[in-house]
């Protein structure tokens, strides 16, 4: 392998992908009948999970284990690079397990985080194709959302133009009245392109009617898209059409919600669906099988690796780890509340990651940025300011207490981290009485994680109880005010007049009581602040709006500035990368 401290990522890839598995081995290696596995190419796959699981279905599962983070700097503090070099090192032990990390979206592929590859020795390849088009599945959630946004667009238009009932009827549409000062959904696009989060869409030209109806109107990132929520949470094909035809666009002008399934639209969303419901099958580096399925964004959506490919995971392997976006305020507290709750499923244990990097910059650093040199309190030792982030990483651990599972808390270490600095990490969590594990993976692979893996197998033979933060029959409100008190450290909620509207016609809904609360929150603070560092305390969580995902069953509280289409740096990752017109080989990607 080469030494990732003198190579990139996609030259440390490029060089694994030579003597990689094809997928046909790596399926028949974890176990999948041929009539299973549906190839992609020599080296990526999907996997029927409907006939696995009917196979399997009196099968054991197997260990589940969640990798959650500290609050992370702009760089990232590795949660899919530790996801990876856990099975690594599990592998390493001789154990039989799989992964389950979420696809990479093309917005932070071309701007500042990069692919969701992992990095260094502990990533997952083929690098190019699964972080530019992979199966085509985030294609699939945008073509079914933007279908959506088409029907309801072209029903306004069709509606205003026939104005006789009598024509509006011969056209087999029954009218629907739909208010376009009441339209929740948008369009989507997976870039970051700041510049569409406020549109007016059917402008007319030379006084013509036909160019769509005129109206404000959004653009969101794709992977914030409800679709694909329920994609994430859905359990097999019945599940996903019955939740497509749900999903609420817009209100009439009575204020009845106005569904897909009044459009007549949700079954051929659902078509463009099929083959994205199967999980995708790729590798580690070391030969491991991961299987990778929705998409990222815990912040602004739920950010969960699928239902359907932990389901996999966990009758094809002993143990199965699953990832979730961002911080465990943000990833960890929706894997807790919302996905473990529709999958029926309970974690043995969960790892929060964290790294010197992080710490330090919770105890007064300033913050790294992505293209720029680090400033030299990352560069020189200094335990002070790693103990004074220190209350960041115990509030996170007293996340995973809450829960009722063990923590295992794991020690991105990086090569320039210095020993007192990692013992003084190890020391505060021996203290507050959970493990804390020096992992190597980045620069050593599988065996830099060795200690992280007997750390976390011990963690899944201790007996738990895994509970959930609340009762899904208080209200919205109170669910909301549980949240920011219980996991942010918030003193309270201050709603703005429109948020209460909202949740107050929300809570009116028959199914209310099934409805969770998906945060969208910045992912750089516990607080709504994103330069509020550590572990705030004396301030109260904001809540400007609050958007109905009736399709995946969630109410999304929206905290902050927050956008649901993020922006592109000045130093995008897309000026890096080229082709190589003599090979085709794609260069600079990371």
């Amino acid at each position: 392998m080469l030494d990732p401290k003198n190579n990139p990522d996609w030259k440390i890839a490029r060089e694994a992908e030579k003597h990689m598995k094809t997928v046909t081995e790596l399926a028949a290696g974890l176990g999948l009948a041929p009539d299973e596995l549906e190839p992609y190419g020599h080296f990526m796959g999907k996997i029927d999970q409907a006939r696995v699981l009917r196979r399997l279905a009196n099968a054991p599962n197997g260990k589940y284990v969640d990798i959650t983070a500290i609050t992370p700097t702009p760089l990232g503090e590795g949660k899919s690079t530790t996801t990876i070099g856990l099975l690594e090192g599990l592998g390493k032990r001789g154990v039989r397990a799989t992964a389950a990390i979420r696809q990479p979206s093309a917005g932070p592929t071309m701007g500042m985080k990069g692919s969701a590859a992992g990095g260094g020795l502990a990533q997952c390849i083929p690098l190019v194709p699964y972080s530019l088009n992979f199966t085509g599945d985030i294609h699939a959630i945008g073509s079914a959302h933007n279908l959506a946004m088409t029907a309801l667009t072209a029903r306004m238009q069709h509606e205003r133009n026939y104005d006789d009932e009598k024509l509006l009827r011969l056209s087999g549409m029954k009218r629907l009245n739909i208010d376009p000062t009441a339209v929740s959904m948008g369009w989507v696009l997976d870039f970051c392109a700041q510049a569409l989060r406020h549109i007016i869409i059917g402008i007319e030209t030379d006084g013509r009617r036909n160019d769509g109806f005129m109206m404000r109107s959004h653009v969101d990132i794709t992977v914030a898209s409800e679709v694909m929520s329920i994609l994430s949470l859905c359990r097999d094909l019945a599940d996903l059409r019955q939740r497509m035809g749900r999903i609420v666009l817009a209100l009439d002008k009575s204020g009845k919600p106005v569904t897909t399934e009044d459009l007549e639209v949700a079954g051929a969303m659902t078509a463009w669906l099929t083959e994205a419901i199967k999980p995708n099958l790729i590798q580690t580096i070391e030969g491991q099988p991961v299987f990778a399925h929705t998409g990222p964004f815990g912040n602004i959506a739920l950010g969960q690796s699928s239902v359907i490919a932990d389901l996999v995971g966990l009758k094809l392997s002993d143990m199965h780890i699953t990832e979730s976006g961002f911080a465990a305020d943000m990833g960890f507290e929706k894997f807790w509340n919302l996905k473990c709750r529709y999958s029926g499923l309970a974690p043995d244990a969960a790892v929060v990651v964290a790294t010197v990097r992080a710490l330090k910059n919770h105890g007064g650093a300033p913050a790294p940025a992505p293209g720029r040199p680090l400033p030299e309190e990352y560069t020189r030792s200094d335990v002070g300011l790693v103990e004074a982030g220190l209350p960041n990483l115990l509030h996170h651990m007293g996340l995973i207490k809450k829960a009722g599972i063990p923590c295992v808390v794991c020690i991105n270490k990086f090569y320039t981290d210095a020993k007192e600095e990692i013992d003084a990490i190890k020391k505060a969590c021996e203290q507050a009485g959970a493990v804390a594990a020096v992992s190597e993976h980045w620069e050593k692979g599988g065996e830099g994680a060795l200690e992280l893996a007997d750390a976390v197998q011990d963690a899944c033979r201790t007996p738990s109880v895994f509970k959930p933060l609340y009762a899904w029959d208080l209200s919205l409100r109170e669910r909301i005010d549980t949240v920011a008190k219980e996991v942010y450290g918030a003193d309270g909620v201050d709603f703005s007049p429109l948020a209460l509207e909202k949740l107050a016609a929300f809570q009116k809904r028959e199914d209310a009581d099934r409805l969770g609360i998906c945060m969208v929150k910045t992912q750089y603070s516990l607080s709504d602040d994103p330069t509020a560092k550590g572990a705030p305390k004396g301030w109260r969580l904001r809540v400007r709006d609050a958007l109905l995902f009736a399709g995946s069953g969630l109410v999304c509280p929206v905290a902050g500035d927050i956008s649901l289409m993020p922006g592109t740096g000045s130093k995008p990752a897309f000026r890096n990368i080229d082709v190589n017109t003599e090979t085709g080989e794609v260069t600079g990607l990371f």
